[in-house]
């Protein structure tokens, strides 16, 4: 009996429903585990059909392409190379299953269907699969592996079941999306079945962007005791190699590899924001981007992150000004697209809306003008970033952010009209520090400019639409320092009134915004898809009626 197991941890970045090119990433890792002389390769959740998959689990085609797909994989491992674990989905008795399948010497040698789906936050597996029950270890090369899917280790029920049962190590695959502070609490729960069961652990996780999810990679292998021994890199694909041994004491330890650094806060955000465009790009097939650029922080950022994320030759920007745009304005976006080289195009918006008023003026009458002139400017610009799109094939980057969003200051049809935002799950104030940070650094993979990507000013200057004489954000929203702390506790914390009010903030203010809040959720429902960051995104993570009269009256 082998007193050594070396382990592949592949974090390889699949596109959901390509079951052909998913499985040739996992060929791919499988041979890149036999260089580095491995007994077994480990994959992500739902490896072969990409995750989450939704309901296309539900298409008989897709079950007959995973069928295939095992049966080829399967007769891979028949070459004496590394065994394989893949997740895929498993049909059994009428029921669907999210599994890992472990393929060796030519076979499916064992499946492990998922206990636990999870039903909150992004997840609703409950509507596509069936629950397992806590299943045993299974033989791979002679070790008991306790091998688990992703929320299963989560919950002490699985890990206890398997420890009970004789196994030697926890094996988890995942399919866990990046948002802040998870590392934290994946360790958390990893450390705390760790605990319990006395037995090392390796989790495996994915990589890269599905439409709004984004997964970070981050793999890593904890010793019996809960220390860290190996931590693979976040958010790149490839193999780490780990080593699960017997000692002569009849122990089984996990002994030290690789650690990669953990990233810090604004690296990771920036680097999900990065790749969640990438992938969003490429997996839909756009040639690029294009995107209108103010001369403000929000489309300086969006500008920065594109460019970093599909290079300068794939991202179009476009200024167009009003009446009331700023030289500083013009200013500032002209150096904005010089120092991210890209091609910047200016289109003034005053003929199309001379003509709308014109147009609109038997109608509206005697009416001054108000916010609808406003919103007039906002929507030509649409009009405008869509015909390019149309034009070109070039997909439109919206750049609103997380603030403005939450309480409805954003046109509809107008800066919300595009295919995807990276900053929709983004604070005000957290854009001001990416600014910054990016200005001072450039993160790995980048393939932007290697110094500013911006002028100081357009971070320091007052935010503005510009869409008026003299407007400025604070006209009618508090300072952002207030309104992201107040956005915080409303949408990240669900916090009553009365605990905001107790934790400084003013009455009236809450009041107002969780009323701004509420009735801006029909545009929210209209907005396009964006990278989540936090852990309550707009969309699939926080979901309320449009029609809703409830108010907290605390």
């Amino acid at each position: 009996m082998t007193q050594l197991l070396t382990l592949a941890l592949a974090q390889i970045n699949p596109v959901v429903g390509d079951v052909e090119g998913n499985a040739r990433q996992l060929l791919e890792a499988r041979q890149h585990a036999a260089e580095q002389g491995a007994d077994l390769c480990v994959t992500g959740e739902l490896s072969l059909i990409g995750y989450p998959p939704e309901d296309l689990v539900r298409k008989p085609a897709l079950m007959r392409a995973v069928a295939s797909a095992l049966d080829m994989l399967a007769a891979a491992t028949a070459d004496g190379g590394p065994a394989l674990i893949v997740g895929a989905p498993h049909a059994e008795g009428g029921k669907l299953y999210n599994a890992a399948y472990v393929l060796d010497g030519g076979h499916v040698t064992g499946v492990v269907r998922k206990h636990a789906l999870p039903n909150y936050g992004v997840f609703d597996e409950l509507r596509v699969f069936d629950l397992a029950p806590p299943a045993g270890p299974v033989v791979i090369r002679g070790w008991r592996v306790g091998l688990m899917v992703c929320e299963d280790m989560w919950r002490p029920d699985s890990a206890e079941c398997l420890a009970e049962s004789g196994a030697e190590f926890l094996l988890v695959i995942n399919g866990s999306p990046y948002e802040v502070d998870k590392r934290d609490q994946r360790l958390a729960h990893a450390v705390a079945r760790v605990h319990e069961t006395g037995l090392p652990l390796a989790y495996v996780n994915l990589v890269g962007g599905q439409d709004e999810l984004v997964f970070d990679g981050a793999s890593f292998v904890l010793d019996r005791d809960g220390a860290l021994k190996v931590q693979a890199p976040a958010w790149i694909s490839g193999t780490t190699p780990a080593h699960i041994r017997r000692t002569e004491a009849g122990e089984v330890v996990a002994e030290a590899g690789p650690l990669s650094p953990e990233p810090e806060v604004l690296e990771a955000i920036y680097s999900a924001m990065m790749l969640g465009l990438a992938d969003y790009v490429n997996k839909n097939g756009f040639p690029g981007v294009v995107l209108g650029l103010s001369g403000g922080i929000d489309s300086a950022l969006s500008l920065a992150v594109a460019v970093d994320a599909l290079g300068a030759d794939r991202v179009r920007a476009v200024m167009m000004p009003s009446r009331y745009t700023s030289r500083d304005s013009l200013d500032d976006a002209a150096l904005c697209a010089e120092l991210c080289s890209v091609r910047l195009d200016e289109i003034p918006i005053e003929p199309a809306v001379q003509a709308f008023s014109t147009m609109l003026a038997p109608v509206f009458g005697n009416r001054g003008p108000d916010v609808t002139e406003e919103n007039i400017q906002s929507r030509i610009r649409g009009v405008i970033l869509m015909a390019m799109s149309n034009k070109f094939g070039d997909m439109v980057l919206t750049t609103g952010n997380k603030s403005e969003m939450s309480v409805g200051y954003a046109t509809l049809y107008g800066d919300m009209c595009g295919g995807y935002s990276v900053l929709k799950d983004v604070y005000k104030i957290t854009v001001f520090e990416l600014s910054r940070w990016r200005n001072a650094q450039k993160p790995e993979g980048a393939l932007g400019p290697d110094g500013p990507v911006m002028p100081e000013r357009v971070i320091a200057k007052p935010p503005s639409a510009e869409l008026r004489e003299d407007q400025k954000d604070e006209d009618s929203l508090p300072p952002y320092e207030r309104l992201d702390a107040i956005l915080e506790g409303l949408v990240e914390k669900e916090l009553p009134h009365r605990v905001l009010v107790e934790q400084g903030q003013d009455r009236d203010e809450v009041d107002r915004i969780a009323r701004l809040l509420y009735v801006a959720e029909y545009k929210r429902r209209q907005s396009p898809p964006g990278v989540k960051i936090t852990g309550r995104a707009f969309g699939r993570d926080r979901r309320y009626p449009i029609t809703n009269r409830f108010r907290d009256r605390a």
